[in-house]
């Protein structure tokens, strides 16, 4: 079965995200060759006890890699040490959250940057060994504005950084109440002028 180089998963909180990205996996690897990439850091014991309740139901087959950071490098890395057909990636989210909370306040625009090259590059290592990556995010701006100002910052970088990637997708699916919909295909069908060949280059080649 032929693998989709980039499929974004989004929904919001227990919309089956997750759930639905691991099937993903399993549907296309057969669960052979999948590098699970976990950008989620153990802070405090609810998240320990996340942490290792998300392990508990992956295929032992799968290579697990904790990245909150540097996710490019670690995948490098990885795909030296095993083959490697499809990685996931879970989640976006808190990778982004991850960067911004790294960098003092004066580098946000720093931070931001320096997180559109860390996916770039994943995506360049992707392209380069021809197998699949599957991200999971969440799609943070239906709710409340943040009433801080990082809150703000941070659902305005996740907005950008979930369009940027949804341009790139080969699938694109929308969690709702644990019922997926691929929405990049409705879209075509539904508004083909948006998808012009001009545009669709455009916003491959410059950032949101």
């Amino acid at each position: 079965m032929a693998i989709p180089t980039l499929v974004l998963v989004l929904g919001g909180a227990r919309s089956g995200k997750s759930s639905f990205a691991e099937r993903l996996a399993s549907h296309y690897t057969g669960d052979h060759g999948v590098l699970y990439l976990a950008t989620a850091e153990a802070s405090d014991a609810e998240m320990i006890l996340r942490i290792n309740r998300h392990r508990a139901l992956r295929p032992p087959s799968w290579h697990t890699v904790e990245a909150p950071l540097k996710v490019a490098a670690a995948v490098k890395t990885a795909l030296q040490q095993a083959p490697t057909a499809l990685i996931l990636l879970d989640c976006l989210t808190l990778l982004a959250s991850n960067w911004l909370l790294a960098a003092h306040l004066h580098e946000i625009q720093r931070a931001e940057e320096g997180l559109y090259q860390e996916l770039n590059a994943l995506l360049e290592q992707v392209e380069t060994a021809h197998i699949g990556l599957v991200v999971v995010s969440n799609e943070v701006g239906m709710g409340l504005v943040p009433p801080y100002p990082l809150g703000r910052v941070y659902r305005d970088l996740l907005g950008h950084l979930n369009q940027y990637l949804a341009r790139k997708a080969d699938l694109v699916y929308t969690m709702v109440a644990g019922l997926p919909l691929e929405v990049k295909a409705l879209a075509r069908s539904g508004v083909p002028w948006f998808f012009t060949p001009a545009q669709d280059q455009e916003d491959l080649e410059a950032k949101p």
